[in-house]
C-alpha cells in the first residue's frame, strides 16, 4: 500500500498535467504559503487544505495551468524586445499578454477553463480594482485585462471587480474601438498580438508612437539581448490609474500573484511615481523576489528619519473612538470565549508547573519535619526539627509581542492577533511574566513625507528606506494589563494598517528589550509574510528590505541574548527565522502562540 497522502497524489497529478500542457518534462511542483510563483520550470503553488476542498484544489490547478501555458505559448525575449518602458503601459502590456496565453488554454482545454477562472478570482480579490470606488482609483491595466479576457473567452468579469470595471468600461471601449476583435484573431501569433497590443496602448493614450522602438522582425540580436536585461521580467502589476487623464503612476506590482509577481521595478518606474499619493484602501503585496541577487557590499540606510514616529496607542485616536474599537474587539472575543479561556488556563498551568517547590530544613519554625522525628526519640535533648517550603521562581522574564500592522493583515488576521495578544498579556501577568505589546506599520502609503523630501532633493539614486515609520506601543512592559486593555482595540481602526518594514521594527523592539533588567527576554513576532513598502522597493534593489530583515534576524539569533520566535499567518516565515512556525488558518494563532511560548520556557528549564 502506498504511503502517499491525498495531497501528495494531487501534487503528482498537478506536476504531470503541467508537464503535458507545457511540453516540458522537467517541470517540478512545490507548495507555498506565499504568492504562487513560477521560477523557470519550478512552480510554487498554493497548498490546498488536507481534505482537498474543491475550491482550493481548483485554485491550485488554475495557477499550475497558467504557469504551464506561459511556458508553452510565451516567448519572453520577444515580449521584452519592444515592451514600453513607462510603468503603467508596461503593466498593461504584460497583463494582456497573460490574457492571450490563458485564453489559448481555455479554448483548447474545456476542463482548464474553470481552473483558470478560480485562479483569476483569487488574483482579483487582492487587486486594488476590487476596492475602487471612483474611476481614478481603478488600475487601468487590471480593468483592461479583465475586459479583454471577457471578450476572448466569454468569462464574465469576477464579481469582486465588476464595480471597478464598470467605472471605466465606457471610457476603455470608446478608446479601443475594434482592437479587441483584432487581438482575438491573433491569439496564436505572439508577435502579431504584440504589435496590436502596442497599437491599443496608443489608442488608450498610455504610449506615443515616438516612445516605441521600430517593431521590425529583423531587429538586431544584441539589442534584443540588452533590452531583455533592462526590462523587468514577468510583470503583471496593477497601477492606480485615472483613465480620463491616463496619468503615469507607479505599478503596485505582484497583485495578481501569477508568475508576473517576480517583476523588479526599474528606474523609469521610480520617475513615474513622482505624482503619487497613497490610497487608504490599498493593500501592500507580499513580494516573492529573490534576495540572493543583492551585492555583497549591500548597505541598508534610511533616506531620512525625520518623519518616523514611536507613538503610544491612545495618541492615535480619541478616548471615545478607542472605547468603541475595544467594544468591537470584545464582541469578536465573545465568540471565542470558551477557546480563549482553555488556552489561557493551559498556558498558566504549564508555566506554574515549572515553578518547582523546594524545602529549607532544620528551621526553628514552620512545618514539623516528620522524617527527623526518629532523631528526637534517640536523643530526647534534641529540639524538634521544622521545615519551610520555598518557591523556586522563574528567572525574571519579559515577553514582547511584535505584531505586523500592515494592510495585508486587515480583517480576521489582525482581529485574531489582537485577541491573542490580549489573552497572552492577561495570562502572563498572572504568572508574574512582564509583557510588552508593540505594532509596526508606516504613516503613509507610498512614502509619505520621506518621499516628498526625496523628490524635493532631486531624487538621488538608491536613497534607501523611503517611507515614514510608525511604531506603536500598545502596552509597556511595566504597565498593568487593565491600564492597556483598551489600547488593543486600536488595531481594529480603519486606515491604521498600511505598509511594513520588518527589519527596522525588529531592531526597535529588540533595543527596547535590551534596555530591560530581566534575565530572560523573549521576542515573538507575528506577521503574515515578507517586508513590503512600494516606495522603497521602487527606487532600490528589489530585495532591499528582505535582505535587511535577514541580516537583522541572523544577528539577533546568533549574537543577542534575546530569544526570537516568529509565527507566520498564511505565509512561510520559516525561510527567515530559525525558530518559527507557519499557520494556514488564523484561528490557530492563539494556540500556536501558547505552544511556542511554553516550549521556550520548557527549553530554558531543561
Amino acid at each position: 500500500m502506498s504511503d502517499e497522502s491525498p495531497l501528495d497524489r494531487f501534487k503528482s497529478v498537478l506536476a504531470g498535467t503541467a508537464r503535458a500542457v507545457a511540453h516540458e518534462p522537467e517541470i517540478e511542483v512545490a507548495w507555498t504559503a506565499d504568492n504562487p510563483v513560477a521560477n523557470g520550470k519550478n512552480l510554487r503553488l498554493p497548498m490546498p487544505g488536507r481534505g482537498l476542498p474543491r475550491d482550493q484544489a481548483m485554485e491550485a490547478r488554475g495557477f499550475a495551468d497558467s504557469f504551464a501555458l506561459r511556458l508553452r505559448h510565451h516567448d519572453e525575449a520577444l515580449h521584452g524586445r519592444h515592451a514600453p518602458a513607462e510603468p503603467t503601459a508596461r503593466a498593461a502590456f504584460d497583463a494582456v499578454e497573460a490574457v492571450r496565453y490563458e485564453a489559448l488554454g481555455a479554448q483548447a482545454y474545456p476542463g482548464m477553463r474553470g481552473n483558470l477562472d478560480a485562479a483569476q478570482q483569487v488574483r482579483t480579490q487582492g487587486d486594488p480594482i476590487a476596492r475602487a470606488t471612483r474611476s481614478d482609483e481603478v488600475p487601468l491595466p487590471a480593468a483592461l485585462a479583465l475586459m479583454l479576457r471577457e471578450h476572448l473567452t466569454g468569462q464574465p468579469v469576477p464579481e469582486a471587480a465588476q464595480a471597478g470595471v464598470a467605472l471605466v468600461r465606457g471610457w476603455i471601449e470608446g478608446k479601443v474601438g475594434s482592437d479587441f476583435d483584432a487581438l482575438a484573431n491573433s491569439l496564436d501569433d505572439q508577435q502579431a498580438f504584440q504589435k496590436l497590443s502596442l497599437d491599443m496602448l496608443q489608442h488608450l493614450e498610455l504610449t506615443r508612437a515616438d516612445q516605441l522602438e521600430p517593431d521590425t522582425e529583423d531587429a538586431d540580436n544584441d539589442d534584443a539581448e540588452d533590452d531583455g536585461e533592462e526590462q523587468p521580467d514577468d510583470s503583471e502589476g496593477s497601477d492606480e490609474q485615472n483613465p480620463a487623464d491616463a496619468a503615469a503612476e507607479p505599478s503596485e506590482g505582484d497583485e495578481d500573484g501569477d508568475s508576473e509577481a517576480e517583476r523588479q521595478t526599474d528606474d523609469d518606474s521610480a520617475e513615474a511615481e513622482e505624482g503619487d499619493e497613497g490610497e487608504e484602501g490599498m493593500l501592500p503585496v507580499r513580494p516573492n523576489r529573490p534576495w540572493t541577487d543583492i551585492p555583497a557590499n549591500f548597505d541598508y540606510k534610511a533616506y531620512t528619519q525625520s518623519f518616523d514616529e514611536v507613538i503610544a496607542a491612545p495618541e492615535l485616536c480619541d478616548e471615545d473612538e478607542l472605547t468603541r474599537l475595544r467594544a468591537y474587539l470584545d464582541a469578536q472575543l465573545k465568540g471565542l470565549q470558551g477557546v480563549v479561556t482553555k488556552l489561557a488556563n493551559r498556558l498558566q498551568r504549564r508555566l506554574m508547573a515549572q515553578q518547582n517547590r523546594s524545602w529549607d530544613f532544620d528551621q526553628e519554625e514552620g512545618l514539623l519535619d516528620a522524617a527527623r522525628l526518629a532523631r528526637v526519640v534517640i536523643s530526647p535533648g534534641q529540639s524538634l526539627s521544622y521545615k519551610i517550603e520555598r518557591d523556586v521562581e522563574f528567572k525574571d522574564t519579559i515577553v514582547t509581542l511584535l505584531i505586523d500592522n500592515s494592510g495585508s493583515m486587515r480583517g480576521r488576521p489582525i482581529s485574531i492577533a489582537a485577541i491573542s495578544a490580549d489573552v497572552m498579556a492577561r495570562t502572563l501577568e498572572r504568572c508574574g511574566v512582564k509583557t510588552e505589546i508593540l505594532g509596526f506599520t508606516t504613516r503613509a502609503w507610498k512614502g509619505g513625507q520621506s518621499r516628498e523630501a526625496w523628490l524635493a532633493g532631486g531624487k538621488p539614486p538608491l536613497p534607501g528606506r523611503l517611507n515614514d515609520l510608525r511604531h506603536i506601543v500598545y502596552k509597556k512592559a511595566d504597565e498593568p494589563y487593565r491600564h492597556a486593555r483598551k489600547n488593543l482595540g486600536l488595531m481594529m481602526r480603519e486606515g491604521l494598517l498600511k505598509e511594513n518594514i520588518d527589519g527596522e521594527a525588529l531592531l526597535w523592539a529588540h533595543s527596547r528589550m535590551l534596555a530591560r533588567p530581566e534575565d530572560r527576554r523573549i521576542l515573538m513576532v507575528i506577521s503574515d509574510g515578507a517586508p513590503v513598502d512600494d516606495s522603497t522597493l521602487s527606487v532600490n534593489n528589489a530585495g532591499y528590505l528582505e535582505q535587511h530583515l535577514r541580516r537583522v534576524i541572523d544577528w539577533i539569533e546568533k549574537q543577542s541574548p534575546v530569544q526570537l520566535v516568529a509565527i507566520g499567518i498564511g505565509h512561510d516565515v520559516t525561510r527567515y527565522y530559525r525558530r518559527a512556525v507557519t499557520i494556514m488558518d488564523v484561528e490557530q494563532l492563539g494556540g500556536t502562540m501558547i505552544e511556542q511560548l511554553a516550549s521556550l520556557f520548557e527549553d530554558e528549564r531543561t
